[in-house]
């Protein structure tokens, strides 16, 4: 008798060797073969896919999954989910968390929860310094095989001889280091934004020089070591503009930005949590340079910072309320909506941005060749629908993109050739 397995029939293929359409047959968590018109035996699970597309599922490197520490906000299970019905089937959790994950030991709170409760693959990232304080380094090479990077995100390291020390030591490990940049003497209080949405108002915001003139230490101290840097959510048209430069002169430097800084620019500030988020939202100018970095190749991936709060600290206006928003359900939707749509950029660019390049980067298992671990995304580019914050897998309900008609969903999630999330039993 043949050995069971999933064959995924009729669907257009994006992000593989093979292009357009074919079927997939997946055996054992791996992709066996990849050809038109695969014959199945009825042993065999066939997953209609004609009209749709077939992608490699996606790979967000920024999220924040709050566990241990801050369940009340987002939980493991939770988060993980809310990923597999975005198309995900790997994450990387950021270690703003309580043990922070500084060691072996405080990690491993952490991991025995990934084991328990997670839905897909979930990487996590070990902090760069003790306590993520900027302080005292932590033990590379005792982490090193057990994270994805090393990244004190949330804040920035503000010593300059503490980052060299950092970089200098991961390149002995061929680890990567990971940067939220922000310089703590440049910020105004305020957290809100620093544009004219900001000065309207009355609000002190976040200047640009805190993110790029720390991205240009970085990058100085990257060159030096050889270090492997990857720059978080970057926001302005200089941070786009030193990591071009820096790549043309062959440094080690990779960078992300967020579903939010593409669509939107301080315009379109409202007083409203929704729109709360470190960094802030930039000006027009900065969010076209973010659009020609992911066009010509300067940015390389897409990561949402998901990030979730509870309603309570969310219900406290543009001013005051936490920093941050979620964004795993509706990234390939709104990128699809307003960026593939509109022509800007072409869907496999998409692809690449949101599975392809983050894989390569951070060495993430999974593809859509023969052999690759089955990790796979069923898109339907032309469903139209709205988003319903109240219909989300996550605790994290507080989205811009609430109420706003979409247009391209997910209609499967498979990670190991499992089926992780299906629209029709959801």
């Amino acid at each position: 008798m043949d050995k069971a397995r999933i064959i995924i029939k009729g669907g257009t293929i994006l992000g593989s060797s093979r292009q357009g359409k074919a079927d997939i047959a997946i055996e054992q968590e791996r992709i066996v073969e990849i050809a038109e018109n695969i014959t199945s035996t009825p042993n065999d699970h066939v997953i209609e896919a004609n009209g749709l597309v077939v992608a490699p599922a996606f790979v967000d490197v920024h999220v924040h999954l709050r566990e241990p520490g801050f369940g009340y906000k987002e939980r493991i299970a939770t988060g993980t989910m809310a990923a597999a019905r975005g198309g995900y089937s790997t994450v990387c959790s950021m270690p703003n968390l309580n043990p922070v994950p500084d060691s072996v030991e405080n990690l491993k709170a952490q991991q025995d929860i990934i084991d328990r409760d997670a839905k897909i693959e979930v990487l996590p990232y070990a902090a760069i310094t003790i306590g993520r304080k900027g302080e005292e380094l932590v033990d590379i090479e005792a982490l090193k095989g057990k994270v994805c990077a090393f990244s004190d995100d949330g804040s920035g390291v503000q010593h300059d001889k503490m980052m060299e020390a950092a970089m200098t030591e991961a390149v002995k490990h061929d680890a990567i280091i990971a940067a939220h940049c922000e310089v703590e003497e440049l910020l105004r209080g305020g957290y809100i934004h620093d544009g004219e949405y900001a000065r309207q108002h009355g609000h002190k915001g976040i200047c640009s020089e805190s993110e790029w003139g720390q991205v240009e230490r970085d990058i100085e101290l990257a060159e030096k070591s050889g270090c492997r840097y990857h720059v978080c959510h970057i926001s302005t048209k200089q941070t786009v503009e030193l990591i071009r430069k820096a790549k043309a002169r062959g440094v080690k430097v990779t960078c992300e930005t967020g579903p939010h800084y593409l669509i939107f620019s301080d315009i379109d500030l409202q007083e409203d949590a929704r729109w709360k988020m470190n960094p802030p939202l930039r000006s027009a100018e900065d969010r076209a340079a973010l659009i020609e970095g992911i066009k010509d190749g300067t940015i390389d991936m897409i990561a949402t910072d998901h990030a979730p709060h509870s309603i309570e600290e969310k219900s406290r206006g543009l001013k005051d309320s936490a920093m941050g928003i979620v964004g795993l359900e509706t990234a390939f939707a709104a990128l699809n909506t307003h960026l593939v749509r509109k022509g800007i950029i072409s869907l496999d660019r998409l692809v690449e941005l949101m599975s392809i390049n983050p894989r390569k980067v951070f060495g993430i298992e999974g593809g859509l060749n023969i052999g690759d671990r089955a990790d796979v995304v069923i898109i339907d580019t032309e469903k139209e629908w709205r988003v319903d914050s109240r219909d989300f897998y996550s605790m994290g309900k507080i989205t811009m993109f609430d109420g706003r008609d979409m247009c391209g969903d997910v209609v499967m999630t498979l990670h190991r050739g499992n089926i992780v999330y299906d629209s029709k039993t959801k």
